[in-house]
This record gives structure tokens, sequence and C-alpha cells, in this order.
């Protein structure tokens, strides 16, 4: 029997490179002495009656930064963390109620450099058995899951522009239903997508 997270192992074994916010606007310098802060997120996936699903996160609408904002379980490493992985195991435990002994971690993807100043480690993972997400209270409006099928597409990625701080800024976005997934965390699953269709695409060739 095949195994649905197999195309997610493979493409962790895959060549990589860091992404960024910035990646679609190559018109804006940054400067070279930046300091960023560290951060990690969990990229959790389960089996759920023969299809594997990916965990994602409503934003409350009340926030200061990126509220209603559809994003993964995770945030900045505190100095008791154990890493990006420890600061990811954290958070989706109090946002999601994600118990981290029904986690075991796959790898991580290259780190993501987001637009308000974070370095950002995709912690991808796997849930063992099935649980309740719990929302964290004033902080998450919404736990929901999308089929792994969606974002292992790159077709179902495509650039999209406003404008911010007076200029136009491009990002990926991958729409699901109600829920438009965009910036750093469409960036960070275009990057996966991106990985296991060239592992898929050197399968076929060699």
């Amino acid at each position: 029997m095949c195994d649905p997270l197999a195309p997610v192992i493979a493409a962790l074994a895959a060549p990589g490179r860091p992404s960024s916010d910035y990646d679609l606007n190559p018109e804006i310098s940054l400067p070279p002495g930046r300091k960023l802060r560290a951060a990690g997120v969990l990229v959790a996936f389960e089996e759920h009656q023969g299809e594997l699903r990916l965990y994602l996160t409503k934003r409350a609408p009340h926030l200061k930064h990126h509220p209603g904002q559809i994003a993964f379980p995770g945030g900045k490493v505190d100095p008791e963390d154990d890493g990006p992985i420890g600061a990811a195991l954290r958070e989706a435990q109090e946002e999601i109620g994600l118990p981290p002994e029904n986690v075991s971690i796959l790898g991580v993807l290259e780190p993501h450099e987001t637009i308000t100043g974070f370095l950002v480690t995709p912690v991808l993972a796997h849930v063992h058995t099935p649980f309740t997400p719990r929302p964290e209270a004033g902080e998450v409006d919404e736990v929901f899951t999308v089929p792994f099928a969606h974002i292992a597409d790159p077709a179902n990625f495509w650039p999209e522009r406003r404008r911010w701080l007076g200029t136009w800024r491009s990002y990926y976005v991958a729409p699901y239903g109600p829920y438009y997934i965009w910036g750093a965390t469409a960036r960070m699953l275009r990057t996966l997508a991106d990985r296991m269709k060239a592992h898929e695409d050197h399968g076929r060739l060699a």
C-alpha cells in the first residue's frame, strides 16, 4: 500500500533553497545587515479516511498583526524552546490543542524570510491519531484542514498583488473554498509543492 506521506518525505530529501516574501518582488533591495527573529511553524499532516490533510488556522479578526489571515500554527522561538522545532510544537499545542506526543517530525524546509522581519522554519510533521482541535481563545478564530492534493499541485498557486506602504507588492495565493491562503503561508506551501513536483518529474525521467 502506498504511503500518502511518501511525496512529502521525498521532497524533504531533495535539494532546496530558502524562500522569502520578496521572491516575487526582486526590485526591493534588502539591507545586508538586517536582523531577523527566529520562528517555527508546524506543517502538520493527518490521514483522515484514507486522505492526507493539512492543518491550518484562521487568525482572530481583532488581532493587531495579520488579523483574519490563514496561517500555520507557530510563532517566534522563545529562549526555553528547543529551536524552531520546539517553538512549532509548543505553539501548535497552544493554538490548536495538538499534543506534542501525538506528532512525529518528518523534517524541515529551508527558512522563509517574512516582510515582518522573521526567519521562519517550516517544520513538517505527521499527526499520528485524530484529535479534537481547540482554537486558542482570542488568538485563533478557526482551525481547519485542506486536502493534500490541493497544496501538492503547483497549478493551484498563482501570483496576485496589492498596494502595501505605497508600492505594489506581489505574493502567491492558493485559495481553497472560503479560505484565502496567501502571503508567507502560500509561499512556503508553494516551495513544498515545487519540490514534490521536481522529485516526481525526476522519477519519470530516471
